[in-house]
């Protein structure tokens, strides 16, 4: 059996959520790596007010994704496959051994940087859901000009799909995605308009620090959510973390895949319950854990799966 973590991206975050954080040496010891990479005390990033910033929380994410990857480490409930959302990407490298932690915070810190100085205010990001991707791009296409572009971003599910664009644009996306049937049609958490050509300089630059990191060879399967396929050579892994905020999310194809590659339990970490809905369309309901809900559940599952395969 492969057990396979799964990293969430923005929107997921929470006031308090590195306070929230398990009691365990390796959280002690990543908040420390993270205020000695960053110059701050990554504590003060998870306040309601801090999180208003994409900087502040995608290094949140990235934060506690690392924090309890590592204490499941620890704990001898590691996992075999990684694949993560968005900013979820790169705990995921960090945790398959492809980037050093230090790295990716400071490459994080300026994804987060170059997104929010590129989009201060008036774009962002909406989630249909009942309709098909077909259904919605064609939505899409009738909204996206000039001045109110729109772009499929994510297909998080075959029926949950998310448009990325300026504030008229999203406006127009679910007034029309309503019209045609949706179930719902709202916007999320997000001030930029991910994953779509909108963040083709950003991603570029960002390409560009990238490239100067040493990158390592993964030690576990690492399935990209841009390309929907494990990759395994790390300056390919760079590539795609460094470009997978300007290229659409196949999350539904990435669980596949994952399936696919031997995946037979997807564990949330750190935590929160989208990643584990979306993978319960795909993987066997007992099969799909939230870490959210108990690290110590999340172990005992793991280690007793692993007892029965006799790994």
């Amino acid at each position: 059996m492969s057990v396979l973590f799964m990293f969430p991206g923005q929107g997921s975050q929470r006031a308090g959520m590195l306070h929230a954080l398990p009691v365990d040496p390796a959280v002690v010891q990543t908040l420390a790596e993270a205020r000695d990479a960053l110059g701050t005390d990554p504590l003060t990033l998870d306040t309601a007010e801090a999180l208003r910033s994409t900087v502040a929380v995608q290094l949140c994410l990235l934060i506690a994704g690392v924090a309890v990857a590592r204490t499941l480490v620890r704990q001898d409930a590691a996992p075999d496959m990684v694949a993560g959302l968005s900013i979820g990407a790169w705990p995921a490298a960090v945790v398959a051994g492809v980037l050093e932690f230090s790295d990716a915070l400071r490459l994080v810190r300026l994804r987060g940087q170059l997104m929010e100085d590129a989009y201060p205010s008036g774009y962002g990001m909406a989630v249909t859901a009942g309709l098909t991707e077909p259904e919605v791009a064609a939505i899409v296409a009738q909204v996206n000009s000039a001045a109110t572009p729109a772009y499929v971003a994510n297909l998080n599910a075959e029926r949950q799909i998310v448009v990325a664009g300026n504030d008229a644009a999203l406006t127009q996306v679910m007034a029309r995605a309503q019209a045609a049937g949706a179930s719902t049609a709202t916007r999320l958490c997000m001030a930029v308009p991910s994953h779509c050509p909108l963040l083709d300089a950003q991603a570029a630059e960002l390409a560009a620090a990238a490239a100067k990191v040493t990158a390592h060879t993964p030690q576990l399967t690492y399935v990209s959510s841009s390309r929907a396929r494990a990759l395994f050579r790390a300056n390919l892994i760079v590539e795609d973390l460094a470009w997978n905020m300007a290229r659409p999310v196949l999350w539904h194809d990435t669980m596949r895949h994952a399936l696919e590659r031997g995946a037979r339990m997807a564990v949330e970490v750190p935590g929160g319950g989208t990643l584990a809905r979306l993978a319960h369309g795909v993987f066997a309901d007992d099969a799909v854990l939230d870490a959210g809900g108990g690290l110590d559940a999340v172990r005992v599952r793991i280690q007793r799966q692993r007892r029965v395969d006799g790994l």
